[in-house]
């Protein structure tokens, strides 16, 4: 089990129901264009690789250094809008891919050291004060900026040819899957995820993240034993940032647009903020179960319910309570129950469960 441990850098995910999770959500989209074929569940599964990604990296601010940014998600469209420029600016290449990838990682890590060296030393309310209103002004400036972002209507643009539908490695579907460029982007991004994943749990259980620890559980503490703790979480800040951008780079690779509700809007930072407390902060196992629950939950509680009300025609009330239209309801409710039964999310529940 040595090379499992050097893999997940000692940080087992600790007991079986915990792992059991974890491996079906490993299998699940390792397979998932083979086990859920369609076009519909792929890009799920897309989304699912993408928000763990960026809920982990979030996780790495508020769970490792115990700071709430409201800023993520302008890091996301960072990443997102470099790509989304350099590809309908400039061409349809790997090379504009990269450029634009490489543009929007160093300028969202670079305003992410600026925030951190000017802000950090403020009390922690001060801070996500002060990150909320330079996302909201990122919002501002990227519906202002038409010529350059797109405003409102955003960037249509075109990607590399293999990852466009035309792009066909069989011509026959093999297990229902066809082998065309959609597949070939799902494990461009899945791939791509992992080893993020995989990098950003190797960064938190090492030295570094020990003393991110430190400084979460007593500042003042670290600050004694001679650590710098200003400048621990600007680089721990950099590295959130960086990783958010790359999420948002994966993201207008899939969806071939962006705009400001894409990536940029406020509901998008609420569901991510969820997506970590649900699963468990502090944990960044937390941030793949978080992951999975929200967006199968955006995506398949709607549909669910409106099974469930056409099974219930002719009982009273009953219909109307699970009417489709009323999903937002009930997704609030399952939030609430989580939040009640799992106060330290779900993987902090199932590890005290084995203790």
């Amino acid at each position: 089990m040595r090379p499992l441990d050097g893999l997940l850098s000692g940080d087992r995910p600790g007991g079986l129901v915990l792992s059991l999770l974890l491996l079906a959500v490993l299998l699940g989209l390792a397979f998932a264009p083979f086990l859920f074929p369609g076009t519909r569940p792929l890009g799920v599964a897309a989304r699912i690789c993408i928000f763990i990604v960026l809920a982990a990296s979030y996780d790495v601010m508020l769970g490792y250094t115990g700071i709430a940014s409201f800023a993520h998600t302008m890091f996301f469209g960072m990443g997102a809008y470099g790509v989304a420029i350099a590809l309908s600016k400039l061409w349809a290449g790997w090379d504009a891919v990269l450029l634009g990838t490489a543009a929007g990682v160093a300028l969202a890590a670079l305003v992410a050291i600026l925030i951190g060296l000017l802000s950090l030393r403020v009390r922690a309310i001060f801070f996500s004060m002060i990150t909320l209103a330079v996302a909201s002004f990122a919002l501002i400036l990227a519906t202002e900026l038409r010529d350059l972002t797109g405003g409102e209507d955003g960037l249509t643009f075109s990607v590399p040819r293999l990852l466009t539908p035309e792009f066909r490695l069989a011509a026959e579907p093999v297990l229902g899957a066809r082998l065309d460029g959609r597949l070939v982007t799902y494990y461009l991004i899945f791939v791509l995820s992992l080893a993020l994943f995989l990098l950003m749990l190797r960064v938190v259980n090492s030295p570094f993240g020990r003393v991110l620890q430190a400084i979460r559980e007593n500042e003042f503490r670290a600050e004694a034993l001679g650590y710098r703790t200003v400048a621990y979480r600007t680089l721990a800040g950099a590295l959130s940032a960086a990783m958010a951008a790359l999420a948002g780079a994966m993201m207008a690779l899939l969806l071939r647009y962006n705009g400001p509700a894409a990536t940029l809007s406020f509901d998008l930072m609420v569901d991510i903020l969820l997506m970590v407390v649900i699963g468990g902060m502090g944990t960044l196992y937390g941030p793949v179960l978080g992951a999975v629950v929200l967006v199968m939950a955006e995506y398949y509680l709607q549909p669910a319910m409106a099974a469930v009300s056409g099974g219930l025609k002719g009982w009273p009330v009953l219909p109307a309570l699970f009417d489709p239209d009323r999903w937002l309801l009930w997704l609030g409710v399952l939030f609430v129950l989580i939040v009640y039964f799992f106060p330290a999310g779900i993987v902090g529940k199932l590890r005290e469960g084995r203790r």
